[in-house]
């Protein structure tokens, strides 16, 4: 399998310390794939910086400059969360740049797969508005520039991160040719992601939120994956998978109250793959988003290298959750999912 790699040192110089999104998250995740020898089977992928005309796509004008005018300015906060330095403008402009580049190649089928390690992340950010650590929203740019570029009319956009993707929601909420899926701890930051929210106009039934209840851990996930994405992705067709990659669903992250292991992570890495391999000739781009117990990111990009990879065996140095209680509910959040979206 050939498998392409998104990283280059510029993604550290978006300079957030103390922050928890901070450059140790890249640095430390890098030193394990080098160590592991993981790195030394993926193909470079160097980053270029994204255009104007791309990130227009999907941000307004006035919102580009405004990030642009913020990093130039010496930076600051944008909100409670959100934070930029000096370099945050151009960092941003390649993690987008990056993601755009991994699909193209992907795409061209010049690789199988590939992985996105960039920073910021993006999918909290909406046309006209930075949130959530996130400034530029990358995947969905990636999405809309694959569309253009390639003539696709389907692409399919999974996110598990634990927080739901509002900014990729809104851009395709009335576009019925992008599917956007979404597991995340519900309620929970933005306060977005609820069943309801399915997607209007010629977009309706074309976004499909699952919000889960804290304490779900592989077990709920993979259920969810089998019994909501496998059929949904079925008899949407993508023509290309693309995922916002969080894995701050992980039981030792303090952001959230999952329980999902690296074992968890790698089998729903491997439910994508499957479903890439069955549905659109293998093609398959994931983009990073949160993950801020480094130890446990690091890992688990680690885990996902090697599905993608082709490997059989999944390295789980953290094993199962220290502490655990039972999710309540999940069965009929997924039946009333399931109602929502015909898939009874």
């Amino acid at each position: 399998m050939k498998v392409g790699l998104v990283y280059d040192p510029i993604y550290l110089e978006h300079n957030t310390d103390p922050h928890p999104e901070c450059a140790r998250r890249l640095q430390e995740t890098m030193e394990l794939l080098e160590k592991s020898r993981v790195k030394q089977q993926l193909i470079e992928i160097h980053p270029e910086r994204a255009s104007l005309e791309e990130l227009s796509l999907v941000h307004s004008a006035d919102h580009i400059s405004r990030i642009e005018s913020v990093a130039r300015s010496g930076g600051g906060w944008l909100d409670a969360d959100t934070v930029m330095s000096p370099a945050s403008y151009d960092v941003a402009l390649y993690a987008a740049g990056g993601l755009l580049k991994a699909t193209k190649a992907v795409m061209k089928g010049e690789m199988d797969s590939a992985f996105a390690l960039v920073r910021p992340p993006g999918h909290h950010a909406t046309e006209t508005r930075a949130m959530g650590f996130c400034l530029f929203n990358n995947i969905a740019i990636a999405a809309r520039q694959a569309m253009k570029e390639h003539n696709l009319d389907r692409v399919l956009i999974a996110d598990f991160d634990v927080h739901h993707g509002n900014g990729t929601q809104d851009t395709f909420y009335r576009d019925p040719t992008v599917l956007y899926f979404s597991t995340h701890q519900y309620p929970f930051y933005p306060g977005t992601g609820s069943i309801k929210e399915v997607g209007a106009g010629e977009g309706q039934g074309a976004t499909v939120n699952v919000p889960l209840p804290a304490w779900c851990g592989d077990e709920e996930y993979l259920q969810v994956f089998q019994q909501i994405l496998v059929p949904t992705a079925r008899r949407f067709q993508p023509q290309v998978i693309l995922v916002s990659a969080g894995y701050d669903t992980h039981w030792a992250d303090d952001i959230s109250s999952m329980q999902v292991s690296i074992t968890g992570l790698a089998q729903m890495v491997q439910t994508l793959k499957g479903l890439a391999s069955e549905l659109c000739q293998g093609r398959l781009v994931f983009t990073l988003e949160g993950g801020y117990h480094i130890p446990a990111l690091a890992h688990s990009i680690k885990a996902t290298l090697e599905v993608l990879l082709g490997a059989k065996d999944i390295d789980d140095p953290l094993g199962k959750p220290t502490y655990s209680r039972k999710a309540a509910g999940v069965e009929m959040i997924i039946q009333q999912v399931k109602s929502a979206h015909n898939l009874d």
